[in-house]
C-alpha cells in the first residue's frame, strides 16, 4: 500500500509540478508575483501529500510577519517546498546549481533567492553578505539550510559558515528550525512513509553574539532536538 501510494503522490506530483511551471510562467513577471507562485506550489504540494498519508504538525512559534533569519535542518524536498508557503515566502539560500534548472530556475531568480557557489570560498561569502543587505532592506525573512545540503537522518554534517556571515551581516535574530521529514521523505527515496512530520520553532538566538559561541548555541540547539524528535516513534499515519 505505501508503495502504491508513493507512487500516486510522485506521478501527481511530477506532473502536476511541471504544468505549472508552465501555466505560471507568466507570473515570473515581477518578483512578488513569482513569490506567489512559490507559495501556491508549496500548497498544493501539501494539499498531494494527502495521497501519501503524510501530514505534519508545528511546534513553537515561527514568528511569521516578524524578519528573521531561519536556519532550518535540511533532510528533504519536503520542507524546501512547505516551509516557503508556511513562511510567506522568505529570501531562500540555495546551491547555484538549482538557478540552472529550465523554468524553475528563472522562478527561482525572480523570487529574490540568493544562489550560492559553493566551489567559490571567500567569494561566496562576499556575495551572500551583498545579497544579505539586499534582503535585509527588503522587509522578508530569510531562510537557510546552515549545513549546506540535505543531511539523512543519524548522520552529522558539519555547520557552515554563510549562517553567521547572513547574521552578522544583517543584525537579524536566528530562528533555530529542527525537523524529521526525512524520516518519511528520503533524500533520495521514492518511497514516501505515511505518517506526521514534526517542524519545532525553537527559542531565537538573539543578534550580536560572536562567531564561535554563534555557531555553538545553533548546532546544540538544532541537532539536540533533532535528537529527540528522531528517538520518537514515528506518528500513525493518517
Amino acid at each position: 500500500m505505501t508503495f502504491l501510494r508513493s507512487l500516486l503522490f510522485n506521478l501527481a506530483f511530477y506532473g502536476l509540478t511541471t504544468i505549472l511551471a508552465f501555466l505560471l510562467l507568466p507570473l515570473i513577471i515581477t518578483p512578488r508575483s513569482a513569490q506567489a507562485a512559490g507559495c501556491f506550489w508549496g500548497w498544493i504540494t501539501h494539499k498531494l501529500l494527502f495521497i501519501a498519508g503524510l501530514s505534519h504538525q508545528n511546534d513553537g512559534d515561527s514568528l511569521r510577519g516578524t524578519q528573521v533569519i531561519y536556519a532550518v535542518k535540511h533532510q528533504s524536498a519536503w520542507e524546501t517546498l512547505i516551509l516557503y508557503w508556511q513562511l510567506g515566502a522568505p529570501v531562500v539560500v540555495l546551491k547555484k546549481e538549482l538557478m540552472m534548472i529550465p523554468i524553475l530556475g528563472w522562478f527561482f531568480a525572480q523570487a529574490g533567492c540568493i544562489a550560492l557557489d559553493r566551489g567559490a570560498g571567500m567569494a561566496a561569502l562576499r556575495h551572500l553578505r551583498t545579497q544579505a543587505d539586499i534582503a535585509r532592506s527588503s522587509g522578508r525573512s530569510i531562510l537557510i539550510f546552515p549545513q549546506g545540503t540535505r543531511v539523512e537522518p543519524g548522520t552529522s554534517r558539519p555547520y557552515q559558515i554563510g549562517v553567521f556571515a547572513l547574521y552578522e551581516q544583517t543584525g537579524l535574530a536566528v530562528l533555530p528550525v529542527a525537523l524529521n521529514s526525512g524520516q518519511f521523505w528520503g533524500r533520495r527515496g521514492f518511497t514516501k512513509k505515511p505518517g506526521r512530520i514534526c517542524v519545532s520553532y525553537l527559542p531565537v538566538i538573539a543578534a550580536g553574539l560572536k562567531r564561535k559561541e554563534f555557531m555553538k548555541s545553533l548546532e546544540t540547539a538544532i541537532e539536540t532536538r533533532n535528537a529527540e524528535l528522531e528517538a520518537t516513534p514515528l506518528r500513525p499515519h493518517i
